[in-house]
């Protein structure tokens, strides 16, 4: 039987593997997917970040810390970095041009409050 964990992870499984063979077999199926899918920004932000909560506060009911979740973002972070290299050039430039806009901050203000409460709460669990 599997426990909340579990459920989440072969969410992320079954997810990755009709990814792998979709771009395998058509990756242009995938990419009409994707632009779908992300047609609406606002739309995903406010539902990922609405499915982020929900999944962060089912590792913390299962006992899972703030530390580790931290450990294990770290991880992905890192993984991710390997897919997103090649693209640094033109998100500097694009992170650049928002900066001098001064749009940076009014558009991630609240993704940068809520990485400034984890890791707050992440300093409070190791040190206090």
């Amino acid at each position: 039987m599997l426990t909340q964990i579990g459920v989440l992870a072969l969410i992320i499984i079954i997810l990755g593997f009709i990814k792998l063979i979709v771009l395998a077999y058509n990756p242009k199926v995938w990419m009409n997917f994707a632009e779908r899918v992300w047609s609406k920004p606002k739309t995903m932000q406010l539902i990922c970040l609405i499915l982020a909560i929900v999944v962060f506060f089912y590792l913390i009911e299962n006992g899972i810390t703030i530390v580790q979740i931290l450990a294990v973002t770290l991880f992905v972070a890192l993984f991710m970095a390997v897919a997103i290299a090649p693209e640094a050039e033109d998100l500097i430039k694009k992170y650049e041009a928002r900066i001098k806009r001064g749009s940076l901050w009014k558009q991630y203000w609240l993704y940068v409050l809520i990485w400034l409460i984890l890791l707050l709460w992440g300093l409070k669990e190791l040190f206090m």
